[in-house]
């Protein structure tokens, strides 16, 4: 044990002063997490949107213009053949998007969040495992993942 302390307490560790328990609805009046919230809803609309726009679209066009889409683009790859395979391609994108925003954007604050109300300190993570997904979800009250 030291002689000398620097703490008031004469303590030779410094203590974390005691925080109160954060509940739910703590949380929820948060204005910060109103804004994530508000920053998934409205980034989740605009991909559900995009997606099923780029379909309708395509149904549409298969529906009402068979002369467009019957178009040879090259040999008998028709264009309404490369909309079609282009409608993979649309929703691996989306997809992407939405994980990659999900993951930088609002994984971060959610589990800030899910520290405090959990009252434990929030860890950073490694770089090394920023990047990759999580092999496995909590699993909330009623056995369903948490976000």
């Amino acid at each position: 044990m030291p002689e000398f302390s620097p703490w008031p307490d004469d303590s030779s560790a410094f203590h974390a002063p005691q925080s109160r328990p954060i509940s739910p609805q703590q949380i929820s009046h948060d204005p910060e997490f109103r804004s994530l919230r508000r920053a998934r809803l409205r980034f989740a609309t605009r991909a559900t949107a995009l997606s099923v726009g780029a379909f309708l679209l395509y149904v549409l066009l298969s529906s009402f213009a068979p002369g467009v889409m019957n178009e040879p683009l090259i040999g008998h790859f028709t264009l309404g053949l490369a909309l079609g395979l282009g409608q993979f391609v649309v929703m691996a994108v989306t997809a992407w998007r939405y994980a990659t925003y999900m993951r930088t954007k609002v994984d971060p604050l959610a589990d800030h969040f899910r520290s405090q109300l959990r009252h434990e300190p929030l860890r950073p993570r490694p770089a090394a495992q920023a990047q990759t997904p999580a092999p496995a979800q909590a699993q909330g009250t009623r056995g369903f993942p948490t976000w």
